[in-house]
């Protein structure tokens, strides 16, 4: 398989071509960088091992521009490409790639359907709105089915990813209703590589806090959207934190119980996710034990704890921000959409 990254400069370009770098069935990529066309890809990454090189031929192991990978999109053919670019850019580059290769989104730009939602929540006409029927929310094991059908995925971010994995099937069995009051962290890579003030080390080191309160954050329509698809009374409140970490994120969210579920057994809470999630490759239920960041850091997990209070669940959840949260996921989908071991090229296990 040829896998071309747009974007692949940033923090979830260079995940995805570490990823891709191991992943066996892709042999080669396709690095796109409209900053540094021209680059050799281990200078702009030392991390990376020499071995990448094997599959950077179509390229002499550099950066190239994206005019150059539409050429080769419609000569000699690109499977899929991935694109870890900007909100709004992202569906006007991918464009000249739909029909050729199966695109995978990282960005916002496919995630609603109707482009109005998707002009108030970004403050901007969307580029493509003819191409919304195309895509596929990219939530990989919700959508599954749909993912292996469609060619334009709009691959989930980091706190829809954590809050709804834990709510979807609670929500679609009828277990929980009302209010539903999530609180995330997360790491500092996921505002990306900016230059700006209150991301520096000065800044975050030692401080940790909320922003974008309620139903002022971005994510919060798209989360509650998919929570309404599975169950329409439920409405959300989502406060996320950014704290003095590189990468990790964890959510804790309170909903109250519609009904009394039993403690075991068939109709439990654990029996519900272990129904939606059983065989999964990427989901771990830790039951009463709260899973923490360090749990899933490196990995494509996504482990997921409770614990009852009256009426009320408490869920816990912890990805990677980095990796589940996107590259990783973005990854899972390209193996559901062209039939591969789901797993493939995917670390399991956190890192020590």
């Amino acid at each position: 398989m040829r896998a071309a990254v747009l974007g692949a400069t940033g923090y979830t370009g260079l995940v995805l071509l570490r990823l891709l770098a191991e992943h066996p069935q892709v042999d080669d990529i396709i690095p796109v960088s409209s900053s540094q066309p021209g680059e050799a890809v281990d200078s702009v990454d030392p991390g990376l091992s020499p071995a990448i090189a094997a599959k950077l031929r179509s390229t002499g192991g550099k950066f190239v521009a994206v005019e150059e990978a539409g050429r080769i999109a419609t000569g000699s053919g690109i499977d899929v490409v991935f694109s870890a670019l900007p909100h709004v850019k992202s569906a006007e580059v991918c464009a000249p790639f739909l029909g050729k290769s199966v695109v995978v989104d990282l960005s916002a730009d496919f995630r609603f359907a109707d482009p109005a939602v998707f002009e108030t929540v970004y403050g901007h006409a969307h580029p493509r709105p003819e191409l919304l029927k195309q895509a596929v929310y990219g939530l990989a094991e919700w959508h599954t089915e749909r993912i292996r059908k469609m060619d334009i995925i709009a691959n989930t971010g980091c706190y829809p990813t954590a809050t709804l994995l834990p709510l979807l099937p609670l929500a679609r069995a009828g277990l929980v209703d009302g209010l539903v009051v999530a609180n995330a962290i997360s790491g500092v890579s996921g505002a990306g590589k900016k230059e700006r003030l209150d991301l520096l080390y000065c800044e975050r080191t030692e401080n940790a806090g909320a922003y974008n309160p309620g139903r002022s954050h971005r994510h919060a329509p798209e989360i509650e959207g998919e929570l309404k698809a599975a169950r329409p009374s439920l409405s959300l409140l989502f406060t996320p934190h950014l704290a003095p970490l590189k990468r990790g994120m964890c959510v804790t969210t309170v909903v109250r119980l519609a009904k009394d579920p039993p403690a075991e057994g068939s109709g439990s809470i654990g029996e519900v996710l272990r129904a939606a999630y059983g065989g999964r490759p990427f989901i771990r239920l830790t039951g009463s034990r709260v899973p923490q960041t360090r749990d899933v850091w490196g990995s494509n997990r996504c482990d997921i704890g409770w614990q009852r209070e009256g009426d009320h669940l408490m869920l816990f959840s912890a990805i990677d921000n980095l990796v589940k949260g996107a590259s990783g996921q973005a990854v899972q989908n390209m193996n559901l959409r062209f039939g591969l071991d789901e797993a493939a090229g995917l670390p399991r296990h956190g890192q020590v």
